[in-house]
């Protein structure tokens, strides 16, 4: 039986810890958890080590964001010898069957080498509905056809995604060891959109796996997301994707085009707001240049292991 190893980045989880943590007990397969605390205030560790003792607590200081205590979180799985990585989100829980099914999938594919992140189907908090995150993604990926497969009633076990968010990732160890784990110039927005990139540099792919479902009881309003996170970190994201060519160079002069544009146009605020995010790359040119050839490796990046 391969060793699965649940890693659960927490901060101030009352509102959802029996849930997402019970739900790891009824897996029909058996699965270890590994629980990084980023300094709950709502009395999260105490709960947990109260009434899960065979979850291992890992206590942070201080918020290290959600990169970098899934990387703590990683590091540690990686050293009990893990096989498989199930990144899950606080607010999240599974089924008895989802882990299983995503192990047949993979057990049953052909290219392993090709499975990069294995993602269930995303069910919102009520249970009676996609979670909406999951509808949009799969609408960006109508080049697949699954809505027409839906249709026709001709589903196939699993199909590639461009993107999924991290809220249930299942990883072998193959993508640990040859991508890594998360940036560390996230914070807590756009940590999966970059380690899907490198996915995608590095020849792999991810599958989105019908018949395993997931719950994820986060926003399910598009309109409430602040968009000005992800926006903001667009530009970095760029410079530091290694499949796009001359990133830096493209970004820093899209940016001066803007700003001409909008000083030329009048428009003060607008310009001013670029010419500071023009300021803040080249100061972190040789930062983001570091990044970027990190991540083309083939190596356990930002892991120590």
């Amino acid at each position: 039986m391969p060793k699965i190893y649940f890693i659960i980045v927490t901060y101030n989880a009352m509102k959802w810890a029996e849930k997402c943590f019970t739900s790891l007990r009824q897996s029909s397969v058996p699965v270890h958890c590994i629980m990084v605390d980023n300094g709950s205030t709502d009395g999260t560790q105490k709960y947990i080590t109260a009434n899960f003792p065979e979850v291992e607590l890992i206590q942070s200081e201080k918020n290290l964001g959600f990169g970098k205590a899934n990387n703590i979180g990683i590091e540690k799985a990686y050293q009990k010898g893990a096989d498989f990585f199930y990144l899950m989100n606080q607010d999240a829980w599974i089924f008895n069957d989802s882990v299983e099914k995503l192990l047949n999938v993979y057990n049953l594919h052909p290219d392993k080498e090709e499975i990069g992140i294995l993602s269930p189907m995303h069910i919102d908090g009520t249970g009676k509905k996609l979670d909406i995150f999951l509808d949009k993604y799969i609408a960006h990926n109508f080049e697949t056809r699954l809505i027409s497969d839906l249709y026709f009633q001709t589903l196939q076990p699993f199909y590639e995604i461009s993107f999924i968010n991290a809220a249930h990732w299942f990883l072998p160890k193959e993508t640990i060891e040859i991508i890594g784990g998360f940036n560390p110039y996230f914070f807590h927005y756009g940590e999966d959109l970059e380690y899907v990139n490198r996915i995608l540099f590095h020849k792999k792919k991810t599958f989105l796996v019908l018949e395993s479902k997931v719950i994820h009881d986060g926003k399910q309003s598009l309109s409430k997301v602040d968009y000005t996170k992800y926006e903001d970190l667009r530009i970095e994201t760029n410079i530091m994707n290694p499949s796009i060519p001359d990133s830096l160079k493209a970004e820093k002069k899209a940016l001066k085009q803007s700003m001409l544009k909008n000083m030329f146009l009048g428009k003060k605020n607008q310009y001013q707001k670029l010419a500071s995010k023009y300021k803040k790359i080249v100061s972190e040119e040789k930062k983001l240049t570091e990044l970027r050839n990190t991540v083309a490796k083939k190596a356990p990046s930002f892991l120590n292991l």
